[in-house]
């Protein structure tokens, strides 16, 4: 009994460093998929929490997603990287600019595992769709929710005459690069989770 459990145990240590090297790797080398239309490249590191959540449990993916927001933090407000958005936001408001790096990304790992959890013990394959898809579904509709409670430094500085600080976010910034986000990982994410499920039944990890 010991035994097995040790083994487990260092099967989860394993996952979570693997998947924790996915997401250092992910966002610090800005790897996405790049399309002409769109500003910003399609991330994916959303995939690989989804992914920890589902096989971890619910404490990994938040810690996965804690993570993420914690390097987008740091590199894009603290470190100015990404000065066109997040360091203007940073300058303005650094407290509600780390909420809303580390909020957003937390609370969708943390929910994507309890999801995933809940509704495995009537369908396995809807509970790792729901886990997938509620990832990115979380981690937009916070980041707009956050931004709105900084309206005032959006749309004095984002916002051009005319326009509206919803039309802003919804569309201008989180629109587009929403909607793949979503198809991706609700696409790769219940492929590679069934895969790395196979993998372990077979190697016995």
């Amino acid at each position: 009994m010991l035994a097995s459990k040790k083994h487990f145990s260092i099967s989860r240590m394993v996952y979570l460093a693997i998947l924790t090297a996915l997401v250092i790797i992910l966002q610090l080398t800005g790897i996405g998929i790049r399309l002409p239309f769109l500003a910003t490249p399609i991330s994916l590191v959303l995939i690989p929490i989804a992914l920890g959540a589902m096989l971890l449990g619910p404490a990994a993916g938040a810690f996965l997603g804690f993570l993420f927001g914690m390097i987008v933090f740091i590199t894009c407000g603290v470190m100015g990287m990404d000065p066109l958005f997040t360091g203007i936001l940073f300058a303005n408001n650094p407290i509600m600019t780390a909420l809303i790096c580390l909020v957003k990304s937390t609370a969708a790992g943390f929910a994507a595992g309890w999801i995933y959890k809940i509704l495995k013990k009537f369908n396995s394959i809807l509970a790792t769709f729901a886990a997938a898809a509620i990832v990115p579904i979380l981690n937009t509709g916070l980041f707009i929710l956050g931004c709105l409670m900084i309206s005032d430094t959006i749309a004095a500085n984002f916002v051009a005459e005319g326009s509206t600080v919803i039309y802003f976010l919804v569309i201008g910034c989180a629109g587009f690069n929403f909607i793949f986000e979503f198809l991706i990982n609700i696409i790769f994410s219940p492929a590679l989770h069934r895969i790395m499920e196979v993998v372990s039944k077979r190697l016995k990890f």
